[in-house]
C-alpha cells in the first residue's frame, strides 16, 4: 500500500482549465514525487511543467532548482514520452538532411527528349533545304557552282547512260548467240544421226555435222569472251561509277545545306543588330561554318573519286575492248586457234557443259 500511494496521488492531481496545476495540491504532489524519484535526484532539482492539450510539447522535464530550495543543481536524466521521442527523432533527421552537404547528380538524359530534339533539328534542316531548292528552281535564290567539277559530273552521268546502253546491247548479243549456239549444236546432232541412217548421203551429212559442231564450239568460246566483257562493264557501271555518283549525291546535298545556311546568315546580317539578333547571328555563323567545312570535304572527296574513276575506267575498258574485238574477229574469220589464244590472253576459263552437274556417285 505504501508503494501505491505515490501513484494514486499523482493520478489525482487536479488540473485547471488552462492546463496548470492547482496551488493547493502542489505541495503534496511534490512530496509524493520525491518519494518515487531515485536517491540521487532530489525534488529540488526538478520542475514539471504541464501544458494544455493543444500544445506540441509532451512529457518535458525541465531541470533547475525548485523554488524555495537551497540545494545546488545537479545533473538529471530526461525521459520524454515515446511519441515525443519519435517526433524529435524525425525532426532531427530532417534537420540533418537539410544541413548536410548537397551533392548534385548528373542530369539523366531522357531518350524521348533526345529523339524529339533530333526530329526538331531534322525538320528545321529539311525546311531550310526545301526552301533553298524551291528558290533555286524559281530563280530567286543563288547557288554555289564549281564549274570544273560540275562539268566532270555531267560527263560522268552522260557516259554512264552510254555504257548502260552498250551493256544492254551486249547482253542481247549474248542471249542471241547462246540461242544460235544451242541451235547449231542441235543441228549438228541431227546431221550426225542422218549420216548414220542414210548411206547414200553419209559423207554430206557428216561434213555438215562436223561444221555445225565446230561452229557451236567456237560460238561457246566467243560466248565466254562476251560474257566476260559484260561482267567487267557491269562492274564498272553498276558498282564503280554508281559508288562515285552516290558520293556526288552526298556532295550535292552538302552544297544545298551550305547554300541554305549561307542565305540565312546573309539575311540576318542585313537585318538590325541588337541584343535579340546577335545570339541568332552568332549561332547562324557557327552552323554556316560547320556546313561549309562539310561542303569543302565532300567536294574534295568527289574530285578524288572522279580522278581515280577515270584512271580505272580507261584501264578496264581498254582491256575489255581489245578482248571483244579480237574474239569477234577470230570467230567470224573462222580462226579457232586465234580465238582460243584470245581467251588465254585474258585468263578466261570456259565452263564445260555439264561440269557443274554432280556425278552418279555424288548423287548416290
Amino acid at each position: 500500500m505504501a508503494q501505491e500511494s505515490p501513484k494514486n496521488s499523482a493520478a489525482e492531481i487536479p488540473v485547471t482549465s488552462n492546463g496548470q496545476l492547482e496551488d493547493s495540491h502542489e505541495h503534496s504532489f511534490n512530496r509524493d514525487l520525491k518519494r518515487s524519484l531515485p536517491v540521487g535526484l532530489g525534488l529540488a532539482e526538478t520542475k514539471i511543467t504541464s501544458h494544455g492539450f493543444d500544445s506540441t510539447k509532451e512529457g518535458v522535464v525541465e531541470a533547475g532548482p525548485f523554488p524555495g530550495s537551497s540545494a545546488s543543481p545537479k545533473s538529471t536524466v530526461i525521459s520524454p514520452s515515446s511519441a515525443a521521442a519519435s517526433r524529435l527523432a524525425g525532426q532531427g533527421g530532417r534537420a540533418q538532411q537539410k544541413s548536410g552537404p548537397v551533392v548534385l547528380a548528373d542530369e539523366v538524359k531522357n531518350p524521348a527528349m533526345e529523339k524529339l530534339e533530333l526530329v526538331r533539328k531534322w525538320s528545321l534542316n529539311t525546311y531550310k533545304c526545301t526552301r533553298q531548292i524551291i528558290s533555286e528552281k524559281l530563280g530567286r535564290g543563288s547557288r554555289t557552282v564549281d564549274l570544273e567539277l560540275e562539268a566532270q559530273i555531267d560527263i560522268l552521268r552522260d557516259n554512264k547512260k552510254k555504257y548502260e546502253n552498250i551493256l544492254k546491247l551486249a547482253q542481247t548479243l549474248s542471249t542471241q548467240l547462246f540461242q544460235m549456239v544451242h541451235t547449231q549444236r542441235q543441228l549438228g546432232d541431227a546431221f550426225a544421226d542422218l549420216s548414220l541412217k542414210s548411206l547414200e548421203l553419209h559423207e554430206e551429212f557428216g561434213y555438215n555435222a562436223e561444221t555445225q559442231k565446230l561452229l557451236a564450239k567456237n560460238g561457246e568460246t566467243l560466248l565466254g569472251a562476251i560474257n566476260f566483257f559484260i561482267a567487267s562493264v557491269n562492274t564498272l557501271v553498276n558498282k564503280t561509277i554508281e559508288d562515285t555518283l552516290l558520293t556526288v549525291k552526298q556532295y550535292e546535298s552538302a552544297r544545298i545545306e551550305y547554300d541554305a545556311y549561307r542565305t540565312d546568315l546573309e539575311e540576318l546580317n542585313l537585318g538590325p543588330r541588337d541584343a535579340n539578333t546577335l545570339p541568332k547571328i552568332e549561332q547562324s555563323q557557327q552552323l554556316f561554318q560547320v556546313h561549309k567545312e562539310k561542303y569543302d570535304k565532300m567536294r574534295n572527296d568527289v574530285s578524288i573519286k572522279l580522278k581515280f574513276l577515270e584512271e580505272n575506267k580507261v584501264k578496264v575498258l581498254h582491256n575489255q575492248l581489245v578482248l571483244f574485238h579480237n574474239a569477234i574477229a577470230a570467230y567470224f574469220a573462222g580462226n579457232q586457234k586465234q580465238l582460243e589464244q584470245t581467251l588465254k590472253q585474258f585468263h578466261i576459263k570456259l565452263k564445260t557443259p555439264g561440269a557443274d552437274a554432280p556425278s552418279w556417285l555424288e548423287e548416290q
